[in-house]
């Protein structure tokens, strides 16, 4: 009887926004043709599970929540406690931690959490470089935390791999309070054991921010840092296939005192940053999803979809050095591959992006190792499979991808950093190959969304 209110419930708001706002009934409509019938290698996205999108749409917005399950301050929370209370178990269990916050609206305030409730303002931290692959959150200075914290970069060697020798060496000279484990563009296996001792002679602590590695890590598929680090935070939308939203995870040391003065331990500061230092109310429909989305990770058929995340972009990597491109670092370990389409095609990143998503495949400039382009122009190209794993492509069919790509940069005249022209039969031919390969392959659940139609069910 419950199941069957929610559906009526979920089917009255459909039909509720098509007869009373057809415009923006209209937009949802060309979206979900859009993601359809395009190809996202967005290192960055993913297809959020069905069950996932129902409990982001339900009512649960209706409840204010600040505080925590037991500890609210208003009333009428006995339901999302249990709810909150089923997500942190759910999360822990994935992750073999032992504390979770699952109320951080990002993996970018998971981890400005983290930094505040360590750090004092003007402290030192250690992070990855952005053109090395780092995240904003690790100390960019255009992010708060390279603004109000000191921050420090490190990078990588000359053969692209994380250069330890260089992290030792600025943390034995730099004394930070915080090093960063973590990156946004580094498609290399990380050693987290290796942080985790530079850490230590330094009197550090680690984070290790696995937001892009977070699905492989719950199936195996990359060393875990739960009891190697401090902290660990990630997103649920990437690889685990939930809402938009970020976690605060700790394993062995979660009960560590970190505050002398006061006693207060590692948990403790952590849930504190989060309410009341950085957010107020969370919000329930996306506890609620995160916890859909944890309740399948770990599972045979998300194990099997984390190896093909793996092995699509292995084959992309291959194929693609294979067909002259460069691809940065060498290749990959996990999702993500970076190409140089400057070296190789002559041109810029945006350049790139833009013309390939005329022909529908949709990727993201990206800056590489010394990169003398800027951020809104880049060097290169980043390609992540996390979308293509959930809609169960072939290796064959990501070969065949990747002959397009090269055939659309190729056919591409540049005019200018930004501006260029593309061949109209290439970009015809493109287009069609990757519908083509879009209907044999849908997004699941979406099977029937090639055609424009409205998104309520009708008789």
């Amino acid at each position: 009887m419950k199941t069957n209110l929610l559906a009526v419930i979920s089917a009255n708001a459909q039909r509720d926004l098509l007869e009373k706002d057809t415009t923006l009934h209209s937009l949802l409509v060309d979206e979900l043709h859009r993601q359809s019938c395009t190809l996202a290698l967005v290192a960055s996205c993913s297809v959020s599970d069905l069950a996932v999108l129902a409990c982001e749409g339900m009512f649960l917005d209706n409840v204010t929540a600040e505080g925590y399950p037991g500890a609210r301050y208003h009333a009428g929370c006995r339901v999302i406690d249990d709810i909150e209370r089923l997500a942190v178990s759910r999360a822990c269990k994935t992750y073999g931690a032992r504390y979770a916050n699952v109320q951080p609206l990002s993996a970018s305030i998971a981890n400005q959490v983290v930094i505040a409730s360590l750090l004092h303002p003007g402290e030192t931290l250690l992070g990855m470089d952005l053109d090395a692959g780092g995240h904003l959150s690790h100390g960019s200075k255009v992010n708060i935390s390279g603004r109000h914290f000191n921050s420090i970069p490190y990078g990588v060697d000359n053969d692209g791999l994380i250069d330890f020798d260089a992290v030792e060496r600025l943390a034995l000279q730099h004394r930070p309070r915080l090093i960063i484990a973590g990156t946004t563009a580094y498609p290399r296996t990380i050693d987290f054991a290796r942080f985790r001792t530079i850490a230590d002679k330094v009197g550090a602590f680690m984070l290790a921010d696995i937001t892009h590695i977070a699905g492989l890590v719950a199936a195996g598929e990359h060393p875990s840092p739960i009891d190697i680090a401090h902290v660990t935070t990630l997103c649920t939308h990437k690889q685990l296939y939930g809402p938009r939203g970020g976690l605060i995870l700790s394993g062995k040391e979660h009960c560590k005192v970190v505050e002398d003065s006061t006693g207060a331990t590692l948990e403790q500061k952590l849930d504190r940053g989060v309410f009341p230092l950085y957010q107020g109310a969370p919000a329930p429909n996306k506890i609620a999803a995160k916890a859909r989305a944890l309740g399948t990770a770990g599972g045979y058929e998300f194990k099997e979809t984390a190896r093909r995340i793996r092995a699509l972009a292995t084959c992309a990597a291959d194929e693609l050095k294979q067909l002259g491109v460069k691809v940065q670092f060498g290749g990959t370990d996990n999702h993500i591959v970076i190409i140089d389409v400057l070296s190789t095609f002559g041109l810029t990143g945006i350049v790139a992006q833009k013309a390939l998503e005329e022909c529908g495949i949709i990727v993201n400039k990206n800056r590489i190792v010394g990169d003398s382009k800027p951020v809104t122009v880049a060097s290169g190209v980043r390609l992540g499979t996390n979308s293509a794993a959930i809609r169960k492509i072939t290796r064959e069919g990501m070969r065949d991808v990747c002959t397009a790509i090269v055939m659309v940069l190729k056919s591409v005249t540049p005019r200018s950093d930004k501006e260029y022209s593309l061949d109209a039969s290439i970009r015809e031919t493109v287009n069609e190959s990757v519908r083509n390969l879009c209907a044999r392959f849908p997004i699941p659940g979406f099977e029937a969304a090639g055609e424009k139609t409205s998104l309520v069910h009708t008789h």
